[in-house]
């Protein structure tokens, strides 16, 4: 038994789940999302707590079973709390900046890099450090990744943009003439 899928998922005051023959719907306090089923997973709300079950014990099922209940799961949570990440840009001169729905970003290049942001997400600049917010986690951890590979850190010097929590392996640069 999936020791993830095993594990019920509480459904928050406030929040609306719908089980359908395509998708299952989440409706919260910051908006709707919706994650497709599996035809080997079976949902099922009991008591304010919905329990993913997988239909048989074939390889394809128990593969499925972590997995739906975890997209089911950041549902919830994305229509409760959201999800937020933070990047951090690096280096002498560079710096970050929001202008509505776009992202300014001058990194090093002769021009500054204009990224749009997808409309269900926001952006906020502060100082050299850059926050992506939304209540899809998919999304965000994507425009995210998108923005750290316009520079992406050097080992050497450590310039570059670089997501907040990541550490960056530094090497030593060329050994002197001796």
């Amino acid at each position: 038994m999936s020791r993830i899928g095993k594990q019920p998922i509480e459904i928050p005051s406030g929040v609306e789940v719908k089980v359908g023959a395509e998708e299952v719907q989440v409706k919260g306090p910051k908006g709707s999302l919706a994650t497709p089923v599996h035809p080997k997973v079976e949902y099922e709300i009991v008591d304010n707590q919905v329990m993913v079950k997988r239909a048989d014990e074939s390889r394809l099922a128990r593969a499925q079973h972590g997995l739906r209940r975890t997209l089911l799961a950041n549902c919830v949570e994305g229509v409760t709390k959201g999800f937020e990440r933070g990047l951090e840009v690096i280096g002498v001169g560079y710096k970050v900046s929001v202008q509505g729905k776009k992202i300014v970003l001058n990194v090093g290049y002769s021009h500054p890099v204009e990224y749009d942001l997808p409309k269900e997400l926001e952006a906020r600049a502060e100082g050299s450090k850059l926050f992506i917010s939304g209540i899809d986690k998919q999304l965000v951890g994507e425009v995210a990744a998108q923005i750290r590979r316009v520079r992406p850190p050097e080992p050497y010097k450590g310039k570059g943009i670089k997501y907040i929590d990541e550490t960056i392996k530094r090497k030593a640069g060329k050994a002197g003439k001796a």
